[in-house]
């Protein structure tokens, strides 16, 4: 397949939030004087004390620190959820659409914040306070978004492990960085098949394997039967008497968010530590610009919260910046190819966010994925994860984008917690 040169199509060069000017002037405030440059950035969170040290690193061997922000003061569920409430109450947060087709909910920010606040109150009812860790083994529904927030919100530390991953890996998580709780659902879908995660955290916890927990706090989905245990509580019952406000806890720009786990695939998994400040301003600003997002774009990263895309381009980085996503808990190829694309004809997706290997599962279908669906409203694709290969990238370029639509092939790692490399859509030729 011989090389070919997409120029910025004129739609993206006259709607984007970057032109060559702007962007020109950004790298030269960036090169210039790095430190006033993140300064800058910093100013698009609500601080309850705005830092006046930016940067602070040290490479020297006795003294090895990398530290941003770190005299300010923040809440990460205060600047995803409540300063957005005034303008955008109604708005929806989540458009969530389930495995089975038809099987679909709204989650405005009126409702996110009082879920959240909820579950946190319910949290600090179980005993977890600032700095405890708390392991989320949830299904890809607007549930597993509300843990994380509600975690941030008291302050304490959510380490979330994919829902499809075993009992085995589920000890070896909570083990390592002693968490206080975990938050689970009865069952999982996917593919039209149960999962059965409450059963493997049960496997997880027999006989004593992970003595740091206290509490395995139960969300109801399915209904499905599950055995109980004393350390089991119902999410419904331990939130049902919780008010939906909960004061959110004070938290300096270096405490830590989170702590999420390589995928073992070249040795141990490492347990990835992203602080509060430097993680959410990076994750806003790459969320932003890479995505040339605006007030009103529909947003689908077709990923997992178990995995870093899910948490830097679905809760935190869209949700700082008051986004519009859908939430999907199924697979592309279920319950046939043309999932995807009647997914994004439903909601009117503009930007969609996926990986290669989904991409390659629908290009070994032609064109019928893309078949019979009306994908006029997409302006922007991105892909994440792997390498994309070239059959890949132009199948998606033709199908999905009918040719119209740059695509933004990003680079970068569970280490770095957001983007590092990629096109602009309103500057980079592909």
């Amino acid at each position: 397949m011989t090389d070919t040169l997409y120029p910025v199509p004129a739609h993206a060069r006259e709607r984007s939030l970057l032109d060559q000017q702007r962007y020109q002037a950004l790298i030269d405030s960036a090169s210039s004087n790095n430190e006033a440059f993140w300064a800058e950035q910093s100013a698009m969170l609500d601080w309850m004390r705005a830092p006046t040290k930016i940067k602070d690193v040290s490479y020297r061997r006795d003294d090895l620190h990398i530290r941003w922000f770190e005299d300010g003061q923040l809440n990460v569920a205060v600047n995803c959820i409540d300063r957005h409430l005034a303008a955008r109450k109604d708005q929806p947060a989540f458009l969530w659409e389930g495995d089975e087709p038809g099987d679909s909910d709204v989650v405005t920010f009126q409702q996110l914040h009082d879920e959240v606040g909820r579950l946190a109150n319910g949290l600090r009812k179980l005993g977890v306070k600032k700095g405890d860790r708390v392991a989320i083994y949830m299904p890809m529904v607007p549930q597993a978004a509300y843990a994380m927030l509600a975690c941030a919100r008291i302050g304490a530390v959510h380490s979330v492990i994919f829902g499809g991953f075993s009992a085995q890996a589920i000890a070896d998580r909570i083990n390592d960085c002693d968490a206080k709780v975990i938050i689970t659902s009865d069952e999982g879908r996917r593919g039209g098949n149960k999962v059965p995660l409450k059963a493997n955290v049960d496997k997880a916890l027999a006989d004593g394997n992970c003595p740091t927990i206290t509490h395995c706090l139960v969300y109801k989905f399915t209904g499905g039967d599950v055995e109980w245990h004393k350390h089991d509580c119902w999410w419904h019952e331990v939130t049902a008497e919780c008010s939906t406000d909960c004061e959110p806890e004070v938290m300096n720009a270096e405490d830590p968010l989170f702590i999420l786990y390589t995928s073992g695939s070249t040795g141990k998994p490492k347990g990835v530590v992203h602080s509060s400040a430097g993680y959410l301003i990076y994750a806003a600003h790459t969320h932003k610009h890479v995505f040339d997002y605006k007030p009103g774009d529909i947003y689908w990263a077709a990923a997992d919260v178990g995995w870093i895309t899910g948490h830097s381009y679905i809760v935190y980085g869209p949700l700082a910046n008051a986004a519009t996503q859908v939430i999907f808990e199924g697979v592309p190829t279920y319950p046939d190819v043309k999932r995807m694309a009647q997914v994004i004809e439903k909601y009117k997706v503009n930007v969609l966010y996926t990986a290669p290997t989904a991409i390659r599962a629908l290009m070994a279908h032609g064109k019928l994925p893309a078949e019979g669906s009306d994908l006029s409203s997409l302006r922007l694709l991105g892909s994440v994860g792997e390498p994309i290969n070239p059959e890949a990238w132009h199948w998606y370029h033709s199908e999905f984008g009918k040719g119209n639509c740059p695509i933004v092939d990003t680079w970068w790692q569970t280490e770095t917690g957001g983007i590092m490399i990629s096109p602009l859509p309103s500057i980079t030729a592909l």
